[in-house]
């Protein structure tokens, strides 16, 4: 299996002040972070203003984590993609999915759907946003980061895909222990890519991270996903020991499963730099 050198991204929450932000960007090249992600959910931050502002600050490369391409327009995003792109020097990682809040869609007025109508949406738009950008006359094209845990999802990432990031839910199907579970999700992404696996960067989504299991703060992921704290701390998007422990595992998974781009969330951005550390 090929062993990409590490990369790691942190997904920044919310915006505040201006030279709050600005502070929180330089904090996160500072720590040794690659990438400066922002999700994309009502309640935080929105991430194309906040991504162009941080690139006035920082030299690293900066995501959209991801993209709720069910609420999208192709057209506008095309006309967003191009323009931050520009922005941020040609320092954009796009990344897209199908969006999976019913009351996010509630809010902007389009149907949920089912998960397959989703990711059809999905593909129409990443398909005719290729076919815009491609018009433009320096034919901005952004890494396209898919994000998801379905074997639909899993398929269509394996033909369109420059990177995929494995969701906390990638680590759970009944009968099978969660690193099983993540394997195997692995192993399909990687059987469908054929001879496009290896131009496929796998990423991790790492929910948490702490010394102990009673002690790491898995209030975020809680909420996320329903699920109690003994199946939470079991999964590989979960970091639980000290930072040596966690940098051993994590050489473990990108030999064992290629996994060598590492996001995690805000609140643990700290701990796990401690992390980064050792694997550089």
């Amino acid at each position: 299996m090929t062993s990409r050198p590490f990369r790691f991204g942190v997904s920044l929450l919310n915006v505040g002040s201006r030279s709050a932000w600005r502070a929180r960007a330089r904090e996160v090249e500072d720590l040794g972070y690659d990438v400066l992600q922002v999700p994309d959910h009502l309640g935080t931050a929105a991430p194309f203003p906040a991504l162009v502002a941080a690139a006035d600050v920082t030299t690293i490369r900066l995501g959209t984590y991801v993209l709720n391409a069910g609420i999208l327009n192709p057209t506008y995003l095309a006309r967003d993609v191009a323009d931050v792109h520009r922005l941020t020097d040609g320092r954009l990682e796009l990344g897209l999915g199908t969006g999976y809040v019913p009351a996010e869609f509630e809010a902007a007025g389009v149907p949920f759907g089912t998960g397959g109508q989703r990711l059809r949406k999905l593909d129409a738009i990443l398909a005719e946003l290729r076919a815009l950008l491609a018009k433009e006359t320096d034919t901005p094209s952004p890494p396209i980061m898919l994000s998801g845990a379905g074997q639909r999802m899993l398929r269509f990432a394996s033909r369109e895909a420059d990177i995929f990031s494995f969701s906390i839910l990638a680590g759970l199907t009944e009968g099978l222990s969660p690193e099983d579970a993540f394997g195997r999700r692995v192993d399909a992404l990687r059987e469908a890519a054929g001879d496009r696996v290896d131009d496929i960067e796998l990423n991790l989504f790492v929910a948490a991270v702490g010394d102990r299991a009673d002690t790491v703060d898995l209030s975020i992921i809680r909420q996320a996903s329903g699920l109690g704290d003994d199946m939470l701390v079991q999964l590989p998007g979960v970091l639980v020991g000290s930072s040596q422990e966690i940098a051993e595992q994590l050489l473990r998974y990108r030999e064992q499963f290629g996994l060598s781009y590492i996001s995690v969330l805000e609140p643990h951005m700290a701990a796990f730099a401690k992390v980064i550390e050792l694997l550089r």
